[in-house]
């Protein structure tokens, strides 16, 4: 069969691929180095579980992903068949969740760790912290499985339904059964993009309280801290997560809106975006750790 690539399905693979190939790269890169200074040590803090797991799930996101719009749009007549597009679906919707989930832990991770509060409630949590890092990783993979389960039978639905119309040729009721099903899957998506947006504004908002307090007590006190500077680093981390989720929450909207409008130029902003995200906010965090900046810096010229 022959396959009518157009301009811009051939424009939109290449500019995804190269962002595909610089995430892969930066995210390779974490992996690499906290697995290398697992082998030394035998050991890894919270802070490296939790970058580690974030980086093998934007790893495996940005590949299934960079699968999924190759076959979408160079070769879609291979996509379409079950249950090539089911599993697609799938596994782009579990690493997607996993990705925001853990993202999400990481802030609150360091909101709880850096933040000094004399509540009791907070220094439980700061106490057993450490212990709890697992089983919030452990959450966040169960409901980003559970939402890729009803990815994939949202996927699988509409393919049913589309193959039975196409065949009588009723084009039109197909798509308006398969936008019909795909709003269980986005709200679901919705909710847990605005849960975890929720926990990281409120992870920012308690970090910045801490730091505000902080400086007024060292200016009082005439004093420095080096808590001051771990501060800085927690916040601009958070901070660039934060504008970045909150422009990627647009993003998802707006997919919503654009769904079945797969030509337009704001579906390709959008595509765009989204693959620009797991790979810059990598890097942010690479320059805000310090174990992971000198070793980038070590193999940079």
């Amino acid at each position: 069969k022959k396959y009518n690539v157009t301009s811009y399905g051939a424009t939109t693979v290449a500019i995804i691929t190269l962002e595909t190939l610089a995430g892969i790269w930066i995210n390779a890169f974490i992996i690499c180095v906290l697995c290398i200074g697992w082998i030394k040590k035998k050991t890894l803090n919270s802070n490296e579980k939790i970058l580690l797991l974030l980086g093998c799930c934007r790893f495996c996101s940005l590949c299934f992903s960079w699968a999924y719009s190759f076959l979408s749009f160079i070769f879609p007549n291979y996509l379409y068949v079950r249950p090539v597009l089911q599993l697609a679906v799938f596994f782009q919707a579990f690493f997607d969740h996993c990705n925001i989930w853990v993202s999400a832990c990481l802030c609150v991770f360091y909101c709880i760790k850096i933040a000094n509060f004399r509540n009791r409630f907070f220094i439980y949590l700061k106490v057993k912290i450490d212990r709890m890092v697992l089983w919030l990783l452990l959450g966040s993979g169960i409901l980003a499985l559970a939402i890729g389960i009803v990815a994939y039978d949202v996927a699988d639905t509409p393919h049913c339904n589309n193959r039975n119309s196409t065949e009588q040729g009723n084009f039109g009721i197909a798509n308006i059964k398969m936008d019909k099903h795909f709003f269980p899957s986005f709200f679901l998506a919705g909710f847990g993009y605005a849960a975890s947006v929720m926990a990281v504004i409120f992870a920012a908002v308690f970090l910045l309280f801490s730091l505000w307090r902080h400086k007024c007590k060292m200016e009082t006190n005439s004093m420095k801290d080096l808590s001051m500077d771990a501060h800085i680093r927690a916040m601009k981390s958070i901070f660039s997560f934060l504008v970045m989720y909150s422009i990627n929450f647009v993003c998802l909207v707006l997919k919503m809106v654009y769904v079945t409008k797969k030509g337009s130029y704001m579906t390709f902003l959008i595509v765009v975006f989204q693959y620009t995200f797991p790979g810059l906010h990598s890097l942010i965090l690479i320059f805000s750790n310090p174990k992971l900046e000198k070793a980038l810096l070590k193999i940079l010229p």
